[in-house]
C-alpha cells in the first residue's frame, strides 16, 4: 500500500526554554493543522536519551497524555542520532501494512540545559564501551575518520581544511535563510580557519551545535501530494576498530541501495538531498556513499559550489545539522520535513531549490552504526520506472564479522598507525590535549590506543606499543630515542632506565 505525507510541522531549533513535551506539542499541532485532521490512529515517538537528558522514562506514554491522546497506541523508537528517521520508518511500515489509516510521527530532543561536558558524555554513550574507556567521543571518532580520509585520498592538511570550510560556509549560508535554523549567521574561510580545534583536523565550525527542537509528520494511506517512494535501513559494526573502511560508511551504502531499489530510482534521479553532516567530513563522505559522486567528483563539486542552492545538485538546503541544528532525536525527522517542504515549494523563495520533484533524506545514527535513507517524491511526478538499479558493490558483504580488539595484553609491541586525532575537548577526567589513534597489529587486529606526544606523527608508519594498567599507549620511534639519550651515560642499566623513562612520559601523557 502506498503511503503519503498528509502534514508536516516543525519548531525552530536552538536553545529553548520550553520542555521537550511542549516543543513536540508545537510541532504536532502544526502537522495536524497542515494535514487538516484532528486525530490519528497511533503515535510514533523518536527521542534518543530522555532518561539521561531529562530524567524522564516511559516517554511515549508521557507524550500521548500530554497531547491529549491517551488511549492511542504510542511507541518510542531509538537509534541514536538517526532516531527521528527510525520513528518515521516504523510509522510508514504500520500504515503500508494497513494496520493504521493515519499515524503521527514526532521526534525531538532537549539538550541545551546541560553543560557541554555533560551533554558530550551522554552523546558518547552511543559508541563502543572500549573506545569510551580511552576517552573517545563522537568528535574524536570523526577526527579519526577525517585524518584517514586525508591520507587515503592523498590530500594535504590545507586542502582538507579548504573542503570542510567550503561545506561549513555553504551550510551556514543556507541556514541564514532558514527561519527554523539554530545558527543563522554566515561565516567565511578565515572565521572557519580561526575557530578553535575540537578534534584535529576538525574545528568548531566543522561540528553541529547542541540544539533543542522537534519535528512532526502525519502519514496516511489516503492519497496526498507527497509520496514515500523508498526507504532503506542499514547497520554496521558498533566499534570503529572492526570496520573494513574508515572513510566509507557501509550502513549508508546498504540503506541507499535498499531505498533506490524500492523507489525504482537511481542516484541520478534525485534532485536534491539532506545529508547527515553532524561533522563536515560526513557530508563529503555521504555524497559518495549515496552514489551522487565519486570521491574526486565530490571534492570538485564542493569547491565549485555545485552543491549550493543554485548548484546542479543542492545538498542541505536547510543548512543541515551544521546550521539548522542537531537535537539528536529529532534531526532525522527534521530532514524529512525539509524535503517535503521543498517538494511543495513551501520554503522561503531565496532558498527554494530550482528542480524539486524527488528529494532524499539521509540520517546517520551513532558513528554510522544505524543509518536510514528516505526518498520522497511529488505524487504528480511522471516518470518511467526502472525495473532495477544495481550499484557496483554489495554493501552488506562489506560488513565484516566483528573481531573485537584486545581488552588486555598485546599480541605485539609494534603496529601500523592507521589514523590519529588530537582531542582538544576530552571528557572530564582525561588529559587535554589527548592523542587517540587506531593501530593495526601485525596479526591484523585493529586496536584503540592513546598516544604519547603527537609531534611528527604520520599515518601508515610503525609505532611502538606499551600496555600500562588497562590502557594501551603508542609512540613513535623518536620517543624511545629520547629515552635512550636521557640514559646514555649508564649503559649497564640501559634497559631498566629506558623503560622507566618511557613509563614516566606515558604517565605524564595520561
Amino acid at each position: 500500500m502506498e503511503v503519503f505525507l498528509a502534514g508536516v510541522g516543525m519548531t525552530s531549533f536552538g536553545k529553548k526554554e520550553q520542555s521537550l513535551q511542549e516543543l513536540m506539542g508545537e510541532a504536532v499541532r502544526a502537522a495536524l493543522k497542515d494535514a487538516s485532521v484532528s486525530s490519528v490512529d497511533a503515535i510514533y515517538v523518536g527521542v534518543m536519551s530522555p532518561t539521561a537528558f531529562l530524567h524522564e522514562g516511559n516517554f511515549a506514554s508521557l507524550l500521548a497524555d500530554f497531547l491529549g491522546m491517551a488511549g492511542k497506541p504510542s511507541l518510542r523508537i531509538e537509534t541514536a542520532s538517526s532516531t527521528g528517521a527510525a520513528a518515521f520508518l516504523e510509522a510508514y511500515n504500520a500504515v503500508a501494512a494497513g494496520q493504521y489509516t493515519r499515524a503521527l510521527v514526532v521526534a525531538g530532543e532537549k539538550m541545551s540545559h546541560l553543560s557541554t561536558s555533560e551533554t558530550t558524555r551522554i552523546l558518547s554513550e552511543v559508541i563502543d564501551r572500549e573506545e569510551r574507556r580511552y576517552g573517545a567521543t563522537m568528535p574524536a571518532l570523526a577526527g579519526l575518520v577525517a585524518h584517514r580520509y586525508m591520507y587515503e585520498h592523498h590530500l594535504s592538511q590545507g586542502t582538507l581544511e579548504k573542503l570542510m570550510s567550503a561545506i561549513a560556509i555553504k551550510n551556514h549560508s543556507n541556514g541564514l535563510l532558514n527561519p527554523y535554523a539554530h545558527l543563522r549567521k554566515a561565516i567565511d574561510e578565515q572565521q572557519h580557519r580561526q575557530s578553535r580545534l575540537i578534534s584535529s583536523p576538525l574545528r568548531l565550525f566543522d561540528c553541529a551545535p547542541i540544539s533543542d527542537g522537534a519535528a512532526a509528520v502525519v502519514l496516511t494511506c489516503e492519497r496526498g501530494d507527497i509520496r514515500v517512494a523508498g526507504i532503506g535501513h542499514g547497520t554496521d559494526t558498533y566499534s570503529l576498530c572492526n570496520r573494513r573502511s574508515l572513510t566509507s560508511f557501509a550502513s549508508t551504502r546498504i540503506a541507499a541501495q535498499k531505498a533506490y531499489r524500492m523507489a525504482r530510482l537511481s542516484p541520478h534521479d534525485i534532485d536534491f538531498a539532506e545529508i547527515h553532516d553532524a561533522f563536515t567530513i560526513f557530508e563529503l563522505i555521504g555524497m559518495v556513499d549515496l552514489g551522487f559522486f565519486s570521491p574526486a567528483e565530490a571534492r570538485e563539486a564542493v569547491l565549485r559550489g555545485e552543491t549550493g542552492l543554485r548548484g546542479r545538485f543542492p545538498v542541505n538546503p536547510s543548512g543541515g545539522l551544521k546550521s539548522r541544528g542537531h537535537p539528536v532525536g529529532g534531526s532525522g525527522l527534521a530532514q524529512i520535513v525539509e524535503v517535503a517542504l521543498q517538494l511543495r515549494g513551501a520554503v522561503e523563495k531565496e532558498r527554494q531549490v530550482k528542480i524539486g520533484n524527488v528529494g532524499l533524506a539521509h540520517s546517520v545514527g551513532g558513528l554510522a552504526t544505524n543509518t536510514f535513507v528516505t526518498i520522497l517524491e511529488k505524487t504528480s511526478t511522471r516518470r518511467n520506472l526502472m525495473l532495477t538499479w544495481s550499484p557496483h558493490y554489495d554493501a552488506e558483504a562489506e560488513v565484516l564479522t566483528p573481531i573485537h580488539p584486545l581488552a588486555v595484553g598485546l599480541a605485539s609491541d609494534t603496529g601500523i598507525l592507521e589514523t590519529f586525532t588530537v582531542l582538544h575537548t576530552p571528557p572530564e577526567g582525561f588529559p587535554s590535549p589527548m592523542v587517540l589513534g587506531l593501530v593495526r597489529e601485525p596479526a591484523g587486529n585493529r586496536i584503540f590506543a592513546r598516544g604519547v606526544g603527537h609531534d611528527g606523527l604520520k599515518m601508515n608508519r610503525q609505532v611502538y606499543l606499551r600496555h600500562m594498567g588497562s590502557i594501551t599507549y603508542f609512540t613513535q620511534r623518536s620517543l624511545w630515542y629520547k629515552a635512550k639519550v636521557l640514559c646514555r651515560k649508564n649503559y649497564r642499566k640501559y634497559n631498566r632506565k629506558v623503560n622507566s623513562v618511557v613509563q614516566g612520559l606515558m604517565k605524564k601523557a595520561s
